[in-house]
């Protein structure tokens, strides 16, 4: 018998990817979304129920309708330098939803949910690359909710019994090998997808901000996780605490374990579209750590999950068959 998976959140990037590989699976995502920062036409295989998180009772019918068996939360807002101006709307939005979603949970029963966490819980890097056990010391309030809500789940874990996994995602790039659905972020403020603009010709040039940092050529370094792999990682997720039988709150980091430099992307891109992209070097973004690499020793050794896009160049060709064809 199929099972339903509420898929919150599931109508942008990381939750349309993860809602095709759990079709993939055999399951049916059911996408609950309010449409404003998703969107429609990204919701391909399964039914959308549209509404706020916050809206207890039309939460509460989707669940009744559905009957899912487990959830998957993506719903959030994930700006950082928004989360510094306007803290009070972060932690509403990404806590406090959060505590509704999880309540609603346990009103219908049930007791699995995998959180969209992220690697900004664990502040500026101690060691390189980064293992679950790291000190966590967020720097800003995106991160902080973050790290809230994962602490949360682990109370709710030891109260109540909800099992969960919190996907610590490093930089999610890449779209959908098919070109399906893809990135499309308003304002977009992803690395890649920069590039690209600017290899297009949509965007004037791409900024570096800081050349002078601690690295082979100067600029910061990321650990850059395709879209797709972070979708196999969910349903690996999921599988996982479908063998779970006691209460349980894991975490798991999701990168290549490999960074690549600013310079290195915009070297990629010029090479994958063929195209010059114009470049200009600004000063360095408060807070921007050197390089931020994953540690993912864990996902693969306990998810058994295996990245299958590890190379930059797929998923800068994966970003770049997108944008030509993205609405």
């Amino acid at each position: 018998m199929t099972q339903n998976i509420l898929v919150v959140g599931g109508a942008g990037y990381v939750g349309s990817h993860v809602s095709k590989a759990l079709a993939g699976q055999g399951y049916l995502p059911v996408v609950f979304d309010d449409l404003s920062a998703g969107h429609e036409w990204a919701v391909q295989w399964g039914p959308l129920e549209v509404g706020r998180l916050a809206d207890r009772d039309t939460l509460r019918m989707a669940m009744e309708k559905h009957r899912p068996a487990a959830v998957m939360h993506f719903a959030g807002l994930i700006t950082v330098g928004e989360s510094v101006a306007d803290p009070s709307k972060y932690y509403r939005h990404n806590v406090i939803d959060t505590l509704v979603l999880l309540d609603v949970m346990r009103e219908a029963g049930i007791k699995k949910i995998v959180f969209s966490s992220s690697a900004a819980v664990y502040g500026a890097p101690e060691t390189t690359p980064i293992p679950e056990n790291h000190p966590l010391c967020p720097t800003n309030p995106y991160g902080e909710t973050k790290l809230m809500v994962e602490r949360i789940l682990h109370d709710y874990a030891v109260a109540y019994d909800i099992q969960s996994v919190s996907l610590r995602y490093f930089n999610a790039a890449g779209a959908d090998p098919d070109i399906e659905i893809g990135e499309a972020h308003d304002p977009e403020t992803h690395l890649i997808p920069l590039v690209l603009e600017a290899a297009l010709g949509t965007r004037e040039e791409i900024k570096i901000f800081g050349t002078d940092y601690p690295t082979h050529d100067g600029s910061c370094i990321r650990d850059y996780v395709h879209v797709s792999d972070l979708a196999d990682a969910h349903v690996a997720a999921l599988k996982y605490l479908a063998n779970k039988e006691a209460s349980i709150a894991g975490v798991f980091n999701l990168g290549n374990g490999a960074g690549f430099s600013v310079k290195e992307v915009i070297a990629t891109a010029q090479q994958v579209t063929g195209y010059d992209i114009s470049v200009s070097v600004a000063d360095r973004r408060a807070g921007d750590p050197a390089i931020l690499v994953a540690d993912s020793t864990k996902a693969r050794a306990e998810l058994g999950w295996t990245p299958r896009f590890e190379s930059l160049d797929q998923q800068v060709l994966h970003a770049w068959n997108w944008l030509k064809k993205s609405p």
